[in-house]
């Protein structure tokens, strides 16, 4: 009887799924899916990337996602955040972050404040 009541130990459950989307600005407008695609798949398996553009000009908007693969490597976008951010590409470093689907969540008040312009000896590191 004491079989029946036993619970499955807690590494056996599923374990959540892996937010694995990340949001990548500050682009050079010039910046393509194919040289973002070149940066972010020597961290891990990148599912899809996706500039973002102007609907009648197609130009740049200056962000995009960045989605990886986390059946293959749960651990692939963190490392891109934290190894990628700030990396120069075209000559312009850019600012990475998750990016939150679920709309409860940016509409909950919790966020980044970005601000551009600083002067020059005050840096990411400050």
């Amino acid at each position: 009887m004491a079989a029946a009541t036993e619970t499955a130990p807690a590494s056996s459950a599923p374990a959540p799924p892996q937010n694995s989307s990340l949001y990548v600005g500050d682009l050079d407008r010039e910046a393509t899916e194919a040289s973002l695609y070149e940066l972010f798949s020597q961290v891990g398996p990148v599912a899809s990337i996706r500039v973002c553009r102007d609907a009648v000009t197609r130009r740049s908007l200056g962000y995009a996602y960045v989605n990886y693969n986390s059946a293959l490597d749960p651990a692939a976008a963190e490392r891109a955040l934290e190894t990628l951010n700030y990396t120069p590409v075209n000559g312009k470093p850019i600012r990475i972050m998750w990016s939150h689907r679920d709309p409860a969540f940016r509409k909950s008040g919790v966020g980044n404040i970005f601000i551009k312009n600083l002067d020059k000896s005050i840096d990411n590191k400050a």
